[in-house]
Order: structure tokens, then C-alpha cells, then sequence
């Protein structure tokens, strides 16, 4: 592992695109879904409700994960040291886009300009309606739920409201990816950063801007099916390599 070299190309590259999965977050207190305090492991039910056949014709389903999201640890949640390491970019100025796998919007409260955060699974900040595409804030359906209402349904046409993030079953939406695509196409350098890389279509960008002339550099706690699209492979905690990765690049 030579994080001088990596730091180097990172220094060198004027077009970056970090790629984050749910390594980068677990700082923050928010667990990841299969290890072995990940929130899947600890609760069945809670992966079934990520499902969206089940989630639409289960009501039950649907009353389990709304108590679910009154308590989830996103709502508490803090950007972490990782987080501010990768809005340092785009406060240099070098940043081309974040291509986030993770729905839990920290990126943005770290500081980053919302339009530079490309969310491939969606975002837990906000409800979408199944049936009629109405789009607002969580917290208003979290304040109805602590009302009383077990399964609150949408405001404009009735229909089923989830949180407006993919589900397993459900499509990606076509734009979002495209774009992520488009600028790992674009950058010059791609910094992948907690995350095992084996989600698709997310897990593309990594050898698309490698087909494209990009450097790789990949930052995770253990291995990742990527791996051999590396230039520079960093295994380690992400709370100590990345700062003293980007302090390197000053």
C-alpha cells in the first residue's frame, strides 16, 4: 500500500469522482446491512420490508418499517471525518461529482452543493408516492406517523408512500445512472471509497472511467471485486488512510 503515490495522482488529477459505499458512513454510526452488526443481520424483517413486492402488498410490512424509520440512526447521524475529506475536493475545487451508493445523505450535510451528488439508490430524506410520484420531505410523514398513522398514505392521491430510495425489485431511475456513468466517463481520476463494488449497476463506474484513460484508486477495508481495475489499492481503516491521503495532496 503506498498512499504517497496515490496522493500524488490525486494531486495531478483535475477531474475527480469519488465513488462512496457504506464504509464511508459507518463513522458516522450508520451500520451496514449484511456484516455482523448490520442492520439486515440484527433484523430479518427489516430486509424483507426492502423488498418491494413485499413492501406494496404487505401492509404489515409497510407498518413495521415506518416504526422502523421514527428510530433509524440516520436522523441522528453526522457527516464524519471521511465525509469532509471528500467535500475538501470540491472546496479545492477538484471535484467533479460523488456517485454515492448510500441513501443517507451526508455527503450533503458535510456540505457538498447537492448538485454535485449523484444518489444512485435514492435518498431516506424523502417520500415518493407509488402511484403518482408525489415527492416531499420524510419528516412529514414521520410527524403523521407519531400522530397515529400506522401506514400514512399520500396526501394528493391515496396511494402507498415508501421512502424514495430502490428497493430490491424495484428499477434504478434511468437519468441518475446514466449520469454516473457519464461522469466517471468524464473524470480523470476515480476514488472509490467504502464499498465492496459488487452492487450493479453502481460497481460500472469503476471500470468505465478505467476503459476511459482514468486512474483508479481504491480505499477500502478489505478487498473489493475490483480490485484489479487498481492503480493504487489502499486497504485500511478509511478514518485514518483518507485524511492522510487528501492531506498529502495540499
Amino acid at each position: 500500500m503506498n498512499v504517497e503515490a496515490a496522493a500524488q495522482a490525486i494531486a495531478d488529477a483535475e477531474r475527480i469522482v469519488v465513488l462512496t459505499g457504506a464504509g464511508i458512513s459507518t463513522d458516522s454510526g450508520i451500520p451496514d446491512f449484511r456484516g455482523p452488526k448490520g442492520i439486515w443481520t440484527k433484523n430479518p424483517a427489516a430486509e424483507k420490508a426492502s423488498h418491494i413486492s413485499h413492501y406494496l402488498d404487505d401492509p404489515e410490512v409497510r407498518r413495521a418499517a415506518w416504526l422502523n424509520r421514527l428510530d433509524a440512526q440516520v436522523w441522528t447521524a453526522e457527516p464524519n471525518l471521511g465525509h469532509e475529506c471528500v467535500y475538501e475536493l470540491e472546496r479545492r475545487g477538484r471535484l467533479h461529482a460523488v456517485v454515492t451508493q448510500n441513501v443517507d445523505g451526508l455527503h450533503q450535510a458535510a456540505g457538498h452543493d447537492p448538485e454535485n451528488v449523484i444518489e444512485v439508490h435514492g435518498t431516506v430524506r424523502f417520500t415518493r408516492c407509488w402511484n403518482c410520484n408525489d415527492r416531499r420531505p420524510m419528516s412529514e410523514s414521520l410527524d403523521r406517523v407519531r400522530a397515529g398513522e400506522a401506514d400514512p398514505p399520500c396526501l394528493v392521491c391515496g396511494g402507498i408512500l415508501k421512502s424514495d430510495t430502490i428497493s430490491f425489485g424495484q428499477s434504478l431511475v434511468p437519468e441518475v445512472i446514466d449520469r454516473a456513468l457519464r461522469v466517471s466517463e468524464e473524470c480523470d481520476l476515480m476514488l472509490a471509497i467504502g464499498s465492496t463494488l459488487s452492487v450493479y449497476p453502481a460497481a460500472n463506474c469503476v471500470p468505465t472511467a478505467k476503459r476511459t484513460g482514468s486512474t483508479v484508486i481504491i480505499l477500502n477495508g478489505q478487498p473489493t471485486e475490483m480490485d484489479r481495475h487498481a492503480d493504487h489499492l489502499l486497504i485500511g481503516q478509511i478514518a485514518d488512510i483518507l485524511p492522510d491521503l487528501v492531506r498529502r495532496t495540499k
